[in-house]
């Protein structure tokens, strides 16, 4: 009773896009998942390092997987505090 993948895609063939399709599916997640893991600054797995990792991200770099006419510019009261604070 327990057949193999394998044998039931040989003995159906009509599942093979449906088999193919998924599994490109679970690739393509699973690429974009290690992507953001390495790539992006706001992923984080542990807490060891600093409390406040969002203060080491570069605002000039974009966050975002697609970014249209975006300009960063300081804000005045913003780096006042900042500065106040530390």
């Amino acid at each position: 009773m327990a057949k193999g993948i394998l044998n039931i895609l040989k003995s159906k063939k009509e599942l093979i896009p449906l088999a193919g399709i998924l599994s490109l599916a679970a690739a393509g997640a699973f690429s974009f998942c290690l992507y953001s893991l390495f790539s992006k600054s706001d992923v984080i797995i542990h807490k060891i390092g600093s409390s406040e990792p969002w203060e080491t991200i570069d605002p000039a770099k974009p966050q975002k997987l697609v970014t249209i006419n975006q300009q960063w510019q300081p804000i005045e009261e913003l780096e006042k505090v900042k500065k106040l604070t530390k």
